[in-house]
């Protein structure tokens, strides 16, 4: 007779299937929350309508119109954009980006030496901080008629110094080449403490635990400043180069202040002036500024969509 084996484990029970949790609907906001977020930015949309949204129309609507300074107006279609072939604005054009390259490239290197110079904590550091930024404090215009008097008075200490070096007298402003290195050396004096102050926070974001791993693996200064540093530095680097470009194309109170626009270092913001003021065409002043207003807002994004990729 054949033995009969018996389990001593209990009997295995289905397990219920879990039911499956409705997806979870999302709550609308009551009506009041809504009304009262709408009252709260009310303020700030009518601000923004008020002085960018109508502005901006307005100017639109002048660039296709023949708008003389006293005078009624009359639509002239895109007439007023042959400003744009005009050859004191193509002058403009060229010395304004030639002002906006150099400027950008001494600006971004001399804040970026200070920003290396006082970004650790140590004693004094301080002091040099204060030192480099108080020019930021300094309006563009005070700045550019304190240098105006360095330049044009031989008793200016500038001139002085000049003379000790055994130079003789330097006309700072009466030709072009020199015109551009005057107004690059105010420029940078005025903004790159401010600079450096951006520079000096994204270097100090960086996780000093990357240098000590770098230093670990043997690398020497240079190495880590090339393969750690001005990589995590890109998005900071890329903002300071976003506000350096769009300050040195919209140029106008040194080089107003300066040089008046002459010797060809009138930017493109000073003939948008002598289109308007001095030849009184309100509509070739627009024109000029609608073009100018593109072609910042095509620079614009293409570099803040660099800081976001390199952000990632």
């Amino acid at each position: 007779m054949a033995e009969q084996v018996v389990s001593l484990s209990p009997p295995r029970l289905p397990v219920p299937a879990r039911p499956v949790p409705a997806p979870r609907r999302r709550r609308r906001a009551p009506v009041h929350r809504r009304r009262l977020g709408l009252l709260y930015s009310a303020p700030m949309a009518a601000l923004v309508l008020l002085l960018f949204v109508i502005p901006l129309i307005l100017l639109v609507w002048m660039s296709v119109n023949h708008w003389p300074l006293l005078g009624a107006s009359r639509p002239n279609g895109v007439a007023n954009y042959s400003a744009l072939r005009d050859p004191l604005f193509l002058r403009a054009v060229w010395f304004t980006l030639r002002y906006t390259v150099v400027t950008t490239v001494v600006l971004g290197l001399v804040a970026f030496g200070l920003a290396l110079l006082v970004q650790r904590d140590r004693p004094g550091v301080g002091a040099f901080r204060t030192v480099f930024f108080l020019p930021s404090a300094v309006g563009l215009a005070s700045t550019s008629l304190l240098f105006y008097s360095m330049f044009q008075t031989d008793a200016s200490p500038l001139n002085q110094l000049v003379r000790w070096l055994g130079l003789g007298h330097l006309d700072w402003l009466g030709t072009n080449g020199s015109a551009l290195g005057s107004s690059v050396g105010m420029i940078t004096w005025r903004f790159a403490g401010f600079y450096m102050l951006i520079l000096m926070t994204g270097l100090q974001s960086i996780d000093p635990g990357l240098y000590e791993a770098a230093r670990i693996d043997g690398a020497n200064r240079w190495q880590i400043m090339w393969r750690v540093t001005l990589p995590l530095l890109r998005p900071t680097l890329a903002l300071t180069m976003v506000l350096s470009v769009t300050g040195s194309l919209l140029a106008f109170d040194q080089f107003f202040i300066l040089t008046g626009g002459r010797h060809d270092t009138a930017t493109v913001v000073i003939d948008i002036y002598r289109e308007a003021f001095l030849s009184q065409d309100l509509g070739r002043a627009a024109a000029v500024s609608v073009a100018t207003l593109a072609v910042l807002i095509v620079l614009n994004v293409a570099q803040l969509r660099l800081i976001r990729r390199e952000g990632r």
